[in-house]
């Protein structure tokens, strides 16, 4: 049995996340892994657990969050999940 490094538990069904930097996290559930690993929106504080918006290197949750922040990208920034291709 593997341990969830975030909450303790000791868990059969653990998995490991190996990340891009080469690093491998143990977690017993996709809910310690989001609250280790996601990004944080720097306008809302809000995990980014799903498709968020990278501008600049920064990263927001959403489109309105990101032109809060950065105004100099204006209308360029939107949302694109669902977004039929032209």
């Amino acid at each position: 049995m593997a341990t969830c490094e975030v909450c303790g538990n000791d868990y059969w069904m653990a998995f490991e996340v190996r990340t891009v930097s080469g690093d491998v996290h143990t977690f017993d559930s996709f809910e310690c892994a989001i609250h280790k690993l996601a990004p944080v929106c720097e306008h809302c504080d809000v995990k980014i657990a799903g498709h968020g918006v990278e501008v600049n290197g920064r990263f927001f949750c959403c489109g309105h969050c990101a032109r809060s922040v950065e105004t100099s990208q204006g209308a360029e920034i939107r949302d694109a999940v669902g977004a039929r291709p032209a």
